[in-house]
């Protein structure tokens, strides 16, 4: 297929070249009026900005003035509701009308404010001091920043200030490729450049150009020390032509100073903030308490790992539930661990026979081997015995075999393999399930020995229901009664299912690390600590229950929102990375965001050579320090990028064995990452580094590491998405530097163990890799990346699901059949809210029928018919990946009075609901049968 793509790009050109060849035109007029701009002065530069403020102002002067009487009118008090309502409709088709107008005079005035841009970058660059006539912004502005001066009339700008904690001299000016890279972001698309081109300052030109309009441009970063620093670096260049620059990090949620950084010409942030205040605004009593204005246009920085690593986590806004203090973590944790051990020693036990049986020439003999393998991976799939004797030659195929034999006819026989054991475990869909043997032993001190096991609810209100001697209020409290059981047993069955992933999936140093007694969450992505993450769902209270820390109390979600969701509320959306182009489908799929490949400005000479393949994780370590010493010892600089702080640790260790200095920078140590990361180009600097740290930091070389080779990347896995692989090879060969590239893989590593298809299994078996030997060849790297991919289009599938879960909500809420009491500034205070009524929900005969409702069932029959519904779909199997609660509706105003809310969870590929009552009890029911109620 390569072979394909790259006869059909050489005959046709490939979409890089005809982008880059659209945008040319654009280029030259850029150039062409950057070459009368050295010639004016530093007042006449000044003026060329103003005047294109005011040319923008004045092509939408008409819609606006038309806007202003419209709400005035409207605002009057003296029209009915319905003759307002036609004002605000009207003032909605001129707001679009505008934004079109903007887009059209912006798009005209582009090379003159590109080179505007450019001419002002020069001027820093070549001067220590620009000398301008004073005005009231400049003063203002030398109140509270070191480079600005002001002596009598004049205002007297400085080349250099402090960004980011350290003094930074200007001295840069755009490139062509960056030009270009600012014209795709303008267009609201995605510009992918390659580390070290200078995407900070590729920024500057679609900032300052839709700055002009006045109306706010969001720069949004990864994490709060870009953001500050980034505000403090570039922002000279714009308050130099009187636009106003913050960042939302530097004040606190909901102060008065957020409010005027978002009122600012430009505001940086993190996305986490942007949609943290986005979701405050929306919980705000009064509009005076709002912090954002509308969402105009965002440049979303490492755009890839903002909107597809992070969109599966939703924001969430949380505050404590009555007796949330009161859990059975602690009550449960000693049956679990009792449970766990015995798996484990099950496992062993499976493994053992396998051992000896699996190789036998009886072929009943084998196959027996073969089950017990398969049995063992079911039962403890990360038992780092149970790896290492999968990566041996042919054992992992064997495995799949008897795998691929119980899954047919839709695993109509899994039960066959799987009963023996205590509970299974399903690695690739984050999921357990507790078998027949498992409920006995948990059950095992109690007398009830259905005490793990959830009553068939719908069966025994039918039995409830049909049961004519009993009255109504008898039949009532019966329902009642059985929903108390079914609920405790509910949060029973839940919690031990919480437990059993926090001892068996979650390991420390590697999903969280513990700091100061409190678990904390690491970014798969970057390595970084989630500050103020918690896994919902009670994950994480398990996991502390596991590491014997203080359990905090269980929360309900009060606001919360997909960053998926909060950038496609913007007008006009674009972003920067050096990785995107493998994920250019889901980005346009989701965000209709076009991703457009930037050429380097100078040819990229880094080696990439192919995977060192290893049989298990001990000869790939070895190997790898062997490495590090033979380049340490000619004094190459290198990046050793890991994908745990337990693999960063163990490196450390050994390296400290063999007596190699080194610096390591892991979630632990992140508050030093800039500082680490900088220095790595150094003679001699071995770096340590977990996945993508650093990101925004360049590796500068020096002259004697460049004639050494630069620096070396020495990767000791491979992510599951290629484009953290990338992006680790990525920090080396920048502006035309030398550097190489080598990843390290084992068969025992993650992605190999659940994604690697049959294909290289075979592959491995037939050049019989031995121990202590190293496989390199093309057709395995190829092989790895194929189950990459793989990996990332499960990936994207989840992230589709969840998308389509949050717009079913807003067209809901569109049509008015769900309440929402978020108010806009420019909009009217009057709140109109449309009710569902219970008659037009009970209409619903489908559904009703599905829950055994009556005609005109009450509230807490409709409690009774959901609850009913669960237990017949065995929902207390439901896994939870990290169960994210994702909204809050109520469905009609009977429920509110009764103190019940409807709470939605999602984990991915699954959805729950619980309904809630005043004692905090909760059931859950099918997402379909609340689809099907809400619509009808």
């Amino acid at each position: 297929m390569s072979f394909l793509n790259t006869v059909l790009s050489g005959l046709f050109g490939n979409k890089s070249q005809k982008d880059i060849k659209e945008l040319t035109p654009v280029l030259l007029k850029i150039k062409q009026e950057y070459l009368r701009f050295p010639a004016l002065t530093n007042d006449e530069l000044r003026a060329e900005s103003a005047s294109l403020k005011a040319r923008i102002s004045d092509f939408i002067k008409a819609e606006e003035d038309e806007i202003a009487l419209l709400k005035e009118r409207a605002e009057s008090g003296e029209l009915p509701l319905e003759e307002g309502e036609k004002l605000y409709d009207r003032v909605d088709k001129l707001e679009e009308i505008i934004l079109k107008k903007i887009e059209e005079v912006l798009d005209e005035v582009l090379p003159v404010a590109f080179a505007i841009v450019k001419d002002t970058a020069r001027r820093f660059m070549e001067n220590e001091t620009i000398v301008v006539t004073a005005n009231d912004f400049d003063r203002d502005l030398s109140v509270t920043r070191d480079f600005v001066t002001i002596e009598g009339d004049k205002a007297i700008y400085k080349n250099e200030w402090v960004a980011g904690g350290s003094v930074q001299k200007w001295n840069m000016l755009h490139y062509d490729v960056q030009l270009i890279g600012g014209i795709v972001l303008h267009t609201g698309k995605i510009s992918e450049m390659g580390t070290g081109e200078g995407k900070t300052l590729v920024a500057t030109l679609p900032v300052f150009l839709n700055a002009l309009a006045g109306r706010g441009v969001h720069l949004v970063t990864v994490n709060d020390y870009l953001a500050k620093r980034d505000s403090e670096w570039m922002g000279p260049i714009y308050q130099f032509h009187g636009i106003s620059v913050d960042c939302i990090d530097k004040h606190q949620p909901n102060s008065t100073e957020r409010r005027l950084a978002y009122e600012a010409d430009i505001t940086f942030g993190t996305n986490n903030e942007f949609g943290f205040d986005y979701l405050r605004d929306n919980m705000a009593v009064s509009p005076s308490d709002l912090v954002q204005r509308k969402h105009h246009y965002a440049i979303v920085d490492e755009v890839d790992s903002v909107l597809i690593d992070d969109a599966r986590t939703p924001l969430i806004i949380s505050g404590p539930i009555p007796k949330g203090e009161n859990q059975l973590f602690d009550e449960l944790k000693a049956p679990v661990e009792r449970l766990v051990k015995a798996q484990r020693d099950l496992v062993g036990q499976y493994l053992v026979e396998a051992k000896k049986k699996i190789g036998s020439s009886n072929s009943k003999e084998a196959e027996e081997g073969a089950l017990a393998l398969f049995r063992a991976y079911k039962g403890l799939p990360k038992h780092k015995p149970l790896i290492r004797f999968l990566s041996e030659e042919g054992n992992k195929a064997k495995m799949l075999k008897i795998e691929n034999y119980y899954m047919q006819d839709n695993n109509k026989n899994m039960y066959v393999a799987t009963d023996p054991l205590y509970f299974v475990i399903e690695e690739k869909l984050n999921s357990i399930e507790l078998t027949d043997n498992g409920i006995e032993i948990l059950s095992k001190d109690n007398e009830d020995s259905g005490f793990f096991v959830l009553p068939d609810v719908g069966a025994e209100i039918a039995d409830i229901q049909n049961n004519k001697n009993l009255s109504e209020a008898d039949g009532l409290e019966q329902k009642d009664l059985l929903l108390q059981n079914f609920a405790v047993k509910s949060e029973r069955v839940h919690t031990v299912n919480q437990l059993l992933k926090a001892y068996t999936m979650f390991e420390k140093d590697v999903e969280y690390v513990l700091i100061d007694g409190k678990v904390k969450i690491v970014d798969e992505q970057t390595g970084r600590i989630m500050e103020g993450r918690r896994y919902s769902d009670g994950l994480h209270q398990a996991i502390e229950a596991k590491e014997r820390v203080k359990i905090e109390d269980a929360t309900q979600t009060f606001a919360t929102i997909t960053l998926q969701n909060y950038f496609r509320m913007y007008h006009k959306l674009s972003g920067m990375t050096g990785t995107a182009e493998t994920e250019a489908g889901e980005l346009w799929d989701i965000y209709k965001l076009e991703v457009v490949v930037i050429p380097t400005n100078q040819p990229v000479i880094r080696k990439d050579f192919e995977d060192l393949v290893y049989k298990t994780k001990k000869e790939k370590y070895n190997a790898i320090i062997d490495e590090i010493v033979k380049l340490n010892k000619k004094g190459q600089p290198m990046l050793v990028g890991t994908t745990s702080v337990e693999i960063s640790e163990l490196l450390s260790r050994m390296l400290q064995m063999r007596g190699i200095k080194h610096q390591v920078l892991n979630a632990k140590l992140h508050q030093r990452e800039a500082d680490i990361v900088s220095e790595a180009g150094k003679l001699g600097m071995v770096t340590i580094a977990t996945n993508m740290a650093g990101r925004g930091t360049d590796i500068k070389l020096t002259p004697e590491t460049r004639e050494l080779g630069g620096l070396a990347i020495i990767g000791t896995e491979r992510h599951e998405s290629r484009r953290v692989d990338r992006q680790l090879r990525g920090r080396s060969g920048r502006q035309g530097d030398p550097g190489s590239s080598q990843f390290f893989v084992s068969l025992e590593d993650d992605l190999m163990r659940l994604f690697s298809s049959d294909r290289i299994v075979r592959i491995m078996d037939k050049l019989g890799l031995k121990d202590g030997e190293v496989i390199q060849h093309s057709m395995i790297t190829n092989a790895i990346e194929r189950a990459q991919r793989k990996v990332e289009e499960n990936n994207f599938g989840i992230r589709k699901r969840l998308l389509e879960y949050d717009e079913f909500f807003v067209r809901e809420m569109e049509k008015g059949n769900i309440t929402t009491d978020h108010f806009t500034r420019e909009k009217r205070e009057i709140k109109l809210h449309t009710h569902c009524q219970q008659k037009a929900i009970a209409s619903s005969l489908p559904t009703r029928q599905m829950l055994s409702l009556p005609e005109n069932y009450s509230v807490q029959e409709l409690k009774t018919g959901c609850c009913g519904m669960a237990g017949s779909f065995g929902y207390e199997k439901e896994h939870y990946e990290l169960s994210m609660q994702i909204g809050e509706l109520v469905l009609f105003p009977e429920v509110r009075k009764s103190a019940a809310s409807v709470i939605i969870a999602t984990s991915g590929t699954s959805c729950r609901h619980q309904i809630k009552d005043g004692t905090g009890r909760a059931a859950v029911h099918p997402i379909e049968i609340m689809y099907g109620a809400m619509k009808e």
